[in-house]
């Protein structure tokens, strides 16, 4: 097995145990820690469990039509504006044929701009996601980590199976709080770096921070809707 198979490996078994310890690990723990301050889902974990399948994974295509699918899980810190995150991805043509696979890394958290929280956005608009024992019913018990949108922007190395490494900057849009006029739709966006290939038509999939920075209190004042947010913590910005 070569290196980069064994890597490759390696990467989507962390990428497992990290998924399977966001859902196993008390978050009581994770809420007192300082080693993140929100978990970032993407096309993943209880958001598969809603019963739409256009949720899981998320879509991106380019103006070419080609697309890219990704899913993922990882932790960002906005006071140390750092990231641990790592997922899956598959690159596919215009007629729907898949042209590489592979895992992504995070390297890099450029920025993260909070549009506040949103306790009732697990169940809001009629969807519910998770199960019983990991869905919405089960997270204000557990030291109140609150779903939380915003937007991530992330440097990120695409490990194909086959085929060199790809460097990219992705953006990780939730589109939960006081989402601004011109981020309204939920997905990710991909530049590449060195030829410039940009995809940037999100077509379907979700996305959400969870936030769990401890002191935070999101239950103090709820707001009404989807639209109407608390200000959430310290931001990164560029």
């Amino acid at each position: 097995m070569s290196s980069q198979r064994e890597l490759l490996t390696w990467v989507i078994a962390w990428t497992a145990g990290v998924g399977l310890a966001l859902f196993i690990v008390p978050i009581p723990a994770m809420a007192q820690s300082n080693s993140a301050d929100y978990i970032l889902l993407i096309g993943s974990g209880f958001l598969c469990d809603s019963g739409d399948s256009s949720a899981c994974p998320v879509v991106v295509k380019s103006a070419q039509g080609d697309s890219f699918e990704m899913s993922g899980v990882g932790t960002l810190s906005t006071p140390r504006k750092s990231i641990t995150a790592t997922g899956t991805f598959t690159h596919k043509s215009p007629n729907g044929n898949t042209i590489e696979t592979g895992v992504w890394v995070a390297s890099e958290l450029v920025s993260f701009d909070s549009y506040g929280i949103a306790p009732g956005a697990l169940t809001q608009e009629g969807r519910v996601f998770g199960s019983p024992q990991f869905g919405p019913r089960r997270m204000p018990m557990l030291a109140r980590p609150m779903p939380a949108g915003g937007l991530a922007v992330v440097r990120v190395r695409l490990l194909p199976m086959s085929g060199p490494p790809k460097t990219a900057t992705a953006q990780v849009n939730c589109a939960l709080g006081k989402v601004p006029d011109e981020h309204p739709t939920e997905g990710i966006r991909l530049v590449f770096e060195g030829v410039g290939e940009e995809f940037d038509q999100e077509i379907s999939g979700r996305t959400i921070f969870i936030l769990t920075r401890p002191g935070a209190d999101p239950a103090a004042k709820p707001p009404a809707n989807r639209g109407e947010a608390n200000p959430a913590p310290a931001e990164v910005q560029q």
